[in-house]
């Protein structure tokens, strides 16, 4: 649906050139709603901006639906961005102009009929829940009401990709819930990609199936939400995911396993083995006694993640008989060095 091959962009300011992406390689698969996070002058939005091409590549390709952008004549480039809708940070609405007329805004430059506007943009502002606000101007609206109103104006000309560039990071965290579940709701029952950029790692977490983390430029790692959140490969992908998963051992503990001979172990379970009695099945089975140090769990677009530390106590072939049977039920297991 959207791919990036060798993308570079670089800016010439006063003689001076700064590399703004470089190398950059990403697949965006039709259906996915795919994350894009890294902190700021990662190089976020200037990718985003070259998917509809309000950027050009310094060097490499964007392709949408398999078309390369570069190979578009003026014509056919516009007719492949109207099958873009973008939302943005500040909602770039028109303050002058009432809600109804921010919406029909594409349709009128596209010259759709007025009864065919007045159709779709109160189909549109019902599927939002502003239905009651058309005629009402933006400065009469919430920070939550405006971003509604621009995501109608975006998907007012039907368009098969959603760009969303910093979207929720102007809005409170209960009013940010919302507008992500209308995300949800516009992927399932329009058939939207969306791609999302963020610098909120919780963002990534509730709606994003398939993810890409950017550092100076360039991806530093990208994947399934589940895989990255899981087992994060990058120092910068890590700090991100504690921002959501909070796996890190207290010092407390640390300090504790210091004063132990004994091995410590960290426990993942994942999906379904998660909600499985399994710490009950070693002890009943194995003849062993389960120390539980440290415990957390979180949930990853309805997948269970949870991490136990723990000491296995018993024999020692008691305790590798129990790894094996952890390691069979689908538990990872890692050796937790000493703090």
């Amino acid at each position: 649906m959207i791919e990036l091959k060798n993308v570079y962009k670089t800016y010439q300011r006063k003689g001076v050139s700064n590399e703004a992406l470089k190398g950059i390689d990403l697949k965006v698969e039709k259906g996915d709603i795919f994350g894009v996070i890294g902190y700021s002058g990662a190089g976020k939005s200037t990718l985003i901006r070259l998917v509809n091409y309000l950027e050009r590549p310094t060097k490499g390709q964007v392709f949408v639906d398999g078309q390369a952008l570069d190979s578009f004549n003026v014509k056919q480039l516009r007719a492949a961005k109207k099958q873009i809708g973008m939302i943005f940070q500040h909602f770039n609405l028109l303050e002058s102009k009432k809600v109804y007329d921010n919406v029909a805004l594409p349709l009128v430059l596209l010259k759709k009929s007025k009864q065919e506007i007045k159709k779709r943009v109160n189909e549109l502002l019902e599927f939002v829940g502003l239905s009651d606000k058309a005629g009402s101007y933006p400065n009469e609206l919430s920070g939550g009401q405006k971003q509604r109103v621009g995501i109608a104006r975006a998907l007012a000309s039907n368009p098969s990709i959603l760009l969303c560039d910093e979207a929720t990071s102007a809005l409170d965290p209960q009013t940010t819930s919302s507008i992500l579940q209308l995300l949800k709701r516009i992927n399932k029952e329009y058939n939207i990609t969306i791609m999302i950029i963020t610098h909120e790692m919780a963002v990534i977490q509730k709606i994003c199936n398939r993810v890409a983390v950017m550092e100076e430029g360039e991806i530093i790692e990208q994947g399934s939400v589940l895989e990255v959140f899981g087992h994060p490969k990058h120092p910068t992908t890590e700090n991100f995911v504690r921002t959501v998963i909070h796996n890190r051992i207290p010092v407390s503990i640390q300090k504790t396993l210091e004063k132990e001979d004994r091995q410590p172990y960290k426990l993942e379970f994942v999906g379904d083995c998660a909600s499985e009695p399994i710490i009950y099945e070693l002890i009943r089975n194995y003849n062993i006694k389960v120390n539980i140090l440290f415990a957390n769990t979180t949930e990853i677009q309805g997948t269970t993640l949870g991490n136990l530390v723990v000491h296995l106590i018993g024999e020692d072939s008691a305790v590798d008989q129990a790894l094996s049977f952890l390691r069979e039920q689908g538990v990872m297991i890692e050796e937790v060095d000493e703090a």
